[in-house]
């Protein structure tokens, strides 16, 4: 008898069908309902190549070992936490807050600080190589991106001034983020005599899961004793031709800055593979601000910003404003902005008119029908891309940090907020984000809905994209 193999067209079609039923396997596994929609849709549509896709960018998880390296800082992270245990101030209602962001941050809310909220992109810049200047001891930054132009050498210059005089330096940027300038920065950087690190590097035999998976934080401490937390990277305001940034900025002393040493500590050697050093002494109290350290990120228990945030929305009872240049949320968080609209709270997202990725503001777009319909007031920012991310809700807390209200920042960046529960830091923000809204131009539910039939199209196509994590 005389075997015959099966002609090609018929063992494709048989591998695109074990492909899907793997899928249906697979996919739902660990997924939000949305994403498992999203990837079953693509692999049954496009098996083979929805299986490459999938195997690319189809896991928000980092590989064993970075898992393993994170879960031996805990004790590190244990032993800082209790440290700062006699700073933990009285919360009153907001003591539950601070709890759950402890639980899901590692990280506990401290009282005895000072602010200042820098709002000017320059005056930031110039804060931060001030503080440098006069540094004694060390300067610890940690970045998305730091490029070779006008303000990275404005930084790289002070760094390598502070390194003659004895001050040990390092820099960790990420090598995505700063990809067009990462090789001059790299040639600077060690130029200047500073350590430098590139955060979570490409490696063949080491590789992660997904690439684009980013360290988005933006952590800079000086001495141990300054902080800064927020939105501003390492780079010219218009670095990208025709759009200019707005960025908020926290600089901070006293305890909390404990908490960012110890967050830019434990990622250095999560990428070095080194012991943490020992916990430096915590900075003396400067002032009356309460604050909580927020990191989030595939290593943490919980999707931090967004659990609280959803959590806090549905709590509301007078006002909310959220401030983000990206928000392309889960159906979460549009279900508690919307919710919180009916119950009467007056939400304002405030967005940016100025457009710097096509496809994410599509993305975005098309979540303006629902929100204005439930009675959600959207803001257009105008003349600036406003990068500043930061919340308020009800004057009881305010956050400021590195994290979109994006499915991105939720579930695959590293990121990083800054919390605020005293009343005067939380009215400073909510000053600052009037000035947002006065700056704005607010949507209207029946004028959005006359938008082109094509751009309505466009919007439907790009929102498919947003679950495919």
């Amino acid at each position: 008898m005389i075997h015959s193999w099966p002609d090609f067209k018929t063992a494709y079609y048989t591998s695109e069908w074990i492909i899907r039923l793997g899928a249906l396997a697979v996919v739902p596994q660990r997924r939000t309902p949305a994403a498992a929609r999203s990837w079953l849709l693509l692999i049954f549509f496009l098996p083979v190549a929805g299986l490459l896709l999938f195997l690319a960018i189809g896991s928000p998880n980092f590989p064993a070992w970075r898992k393993q390296r994170f879960q031996r800082l805990l004790p590190y992270f244990a032993k800082v936490a209790e440290q700062l245990k006699p700073q933990t101030p009285d919360l009153g209602d907001a003591a539950a807050i601070a709890e759950l962001a402890h639980k899901a941050g590692l990280m506990p809310a401290v009282g005895g600080n000072q602010i200042t909220l820098i709002d000017d992109y320059q005056k930031a810049v110039g804060h931060l190589v001030a503080d440098i200047d006069a540094a004694r001891h060390s300067v610890s930054l940690l970045v998305y991106i730091f490029a070779d132009d006008a303000i990275g050498r404005d930084v790289a210059g002070a760094l390598e001034r502070a390194v003659g005089r004895g001050v040990a330096c390092r820099v960790m940027f990420d090598p995505v983020g700063s990809r067009q300038w990462r090789r001059k920065t790299l040639r600077l950087l060690n130029g200047a005599g500073v350590e430098v690190r590139e955060a979570l590097p490409f490696r063949l035999l080491r590789r992660r899961t997904r690439r684009d998976m980013r360290n988005h934080r933006k952590l800079f401490v000086i001495d141990g004793r300054i902080g800064y937390a927020g939105s501003q990277n390492i780079v010219s305001q218009d670095f990208r031709p025709g759009v200019v940034n707005r960025e908020l900025v926290v600089r901070v002393t006293g305890p909390i800055v404990a908490s960012i040493s110890a967050m830019i500590e434990s990622d250095w050697t999560v990428e070095t593979g080194d012991s943490p050093e020992e916990p430096g002494p915590i900075p003396e109290p400067t002032g009356p601000v309460q604050a909580q350290l927020l990191p989030s990120g595939p290593n943490y228990p919980l999707e931090g910003f967004e659990t609280l945030l959803v959590w806090q929305l549905h709590q509301a009872r007078h006002r909310v404003t959220i401030v983000t240049p990206y928000f392309i949320p889960d159906d979460r968080v549009i279900g508690a902005m919307c919710t919180a609209a009916a119950r009467g709270v007056v939400v304002d997202l405030v967005v940016s008119a100025v457009v710097d990725q096509r496809l994410v503001n599509l993305s975005q777009s098309s979540f303006y029908d629902e929100l204005l319909h439930a009675g959600v007031r959207v803001n257009l920012f105008r003349d600036y891309l406003l990068h500043a991310k930061n919340v308020s809700i009800d004057g009881k807390f305010a956050i400021v940090g590195s994290s979109n209200v994006d499915l991105r920042s939720f579930q695959l960046n590293e990121e990083v907020s800054l919390i605020l529960y005293d009343q005067p830091s939380v009215a400073a923000v909510e000053t600052i984000q009037r000035g947002y809204l006065d700056a704005s131009d607010q949507l209207g539910l029946e004028d959005w809905r006359r938008r082109p039939a094509l751009r309505k199209l466009l919007e439907n196509i790009a929102r498919l994209l947003n679950s495919l994590l």
